[in-house]
């Protein structure tokens, strides 16, 4: 299967990659911290090597035993692996769900840092995250150069002309989602070209397309709010670099054409599956667009710090998006985070891991209703804008899924299929 060849090829490349980042910081730790700095690289990469090695010899997955505020979390959801098996032997590597595995190998890289200070903030990602920025500069430059020329006569617009801008942005939000380091294993990943120009192209390739369900959520949020209550659309990001440049201009554009009075970004509050984004990548990013030498790229940036200064944009983490549960067990597991999501007029959750989560990683039949997988997740109208790259795929009309297999063996994981896939059943 796609996740056999994940855990015995990709997972061990990410760990590889970040032991060899490690040594590479050497230096930097010496200077830094002195000796202190060298000893605890050397005990941060003796953990990863034998993370490393228990993943390839398919060992038993062990207790967390560091005392990080989710380790408690952590630890039933493996007494909870471990009554699924019913005594067939300790939940391990290759004999565990692959969402579960997966997580727990992020975590325990959290580990290898949190524990060994004092370079407990080093972030071994951080690299391959701002090469994908700066590696996709031209995408960008297109991106926030359209907006600002959008912007000058945003309030001319028909509704009409509105509702395509929104669209257009939404597409960009949605293929900027190909910019994913935990699929190439950290190799290049970053978006080249001008993401506007090839949109039409790319249409027959969204799968499942509720555009026109997303504009009248928002148009009816809008008719329906008073002077009190404002509209509120929530991102749960993804990606750093591109993808989350494209996220912060159709946040932008939310607020300018007045379809949302705020918009809260729910980030990782530990770096996670390579390129997820951090608030230091959040921030970073802002404060990038806005010191570059180019009009328009820095005009966005000195947007971005704007709204959030103004409070019409909220940054918030939250310890359940790096947990391994389904999002069917949020309002049990983070009641308070379910809470604040009720709070919302609209959920966009960004890439294939919420995906994931929110259908439960399972082998569906296409054909599944959306609603049906989201297994009574509702605490708000929610949107999944993805590009496919795992075999999880739902809400499929019949015969779509097989038509496409017929032709393309990889369609589910290759990156090149998207959804725009909506669910307001509350």
């Amino acid at each position: 299967s796609f996740a056999y060849f994940t855990i015995k090829d990709r997972l061990p490349q990410i760990l590889t990659r970040a032991i060899d980042t490690l040594h590479r910081h050497k230096n930097e730790f010496f200077e830094e911290h002195g000796e202190k700095g060298v000893e605890a690289e050397k005990r941060a990469i003796s953990f990863l090597s034998k993370l490393r090695n228990e993943l390839q010899t398919d060992k038993p997955v062990t207790p967390l035993d560091d005392d990080l505020p989710d380790a408690a979390l952590w630890n039933q959801y493996l007494d909870y692996q471990r009554n699924l098996s019913n005594g067939n032997g300790e939940p391990s590597w290759f004999q565990s769900p692959w969402l579960y595995v997966e997580c727990y190998m992020y975590r325990r890289i959290h580990a290898a840092l949190a524990h060994n200070p004092p370079i407990d903030n080093f972030d071994v990602f951080k690299e391959g995250k701002a090469q994908n920025f700066f590696e996709s500069q031209e995408a960008v430059n297109a991106l926030c150069t359209y907006f600002q020329e959008l912007l000058k006569n945003i309030k001319d617009l028909e509704e009409k002309q509105l509702q395509e801008e929104f669209f257009k942005l939404l597409q960009v939000s949605l293929w900027g989602n190909k910019c994913d380091l935990s699929f190439s294993a950290g190799e290049d990943s970053s978006q080249k070209s001008s993401p506007l120009q090839s949109l039409e192209n790319m249409k027959p390739y969204i799968l499942v397309n509720d555009m026109e369900k997303l504009w009248s959520v928002l148009v009816n949020s809008k008719k329906s709010s008073t002077d009190t209550s404002n509209v509120r659309v929530d991102i749960i990001l993804d990606n750093a670099g591109f993808e989350l440049v494209s996220d912060l201009v159709l946040a932008d554009f939310l607020l300018s054409s007045k379809l949302a009075d705020e918009v809260h970004f729910h980030g990782k509050s530990i770096p996670w599956y390579v390129s997820d984004t951090t608030k230091h990548d959040f921030n970073w990013t802002i404060k990038q667009l806005q010191s570059a030498n180019h009009r328009w790229m820095s005009r966005c940036g000195i947007n971005c710090e704007g709204n959030l200064k103004k409070g019409v944009w909220v940054y918030c983490d939250h310890m359940f998006w790096t947990l391994p549960h389904d999002f069917s067990s949020m309002a049990e597991v983070a009641p308070d985070l379910y809470a604040d999501l009720q709070k919302s007029n609209l959920l966009l959750f960004k890439g294939d891991l919420n995906y994931r989560k929110l259908t439960g990683d399972r082998k569906w039949e296409y054909t599944v209703p959306f609603h049906q997988a989201l297994n009574r997740f509702h605490p708000a109208p929610l949107c999944s804008l993805r590009t496919l790259k795992s075999d999880t795929q739902v809400g499929l009309k019949a015969g779509q899924g097989e038509q496409i297999q017929a032709s393309e063996p990889e369609w589910m994981v290759n990156g090149k299929y998207g959804v725009v896939q909506f669910d307001a059943d509350l």
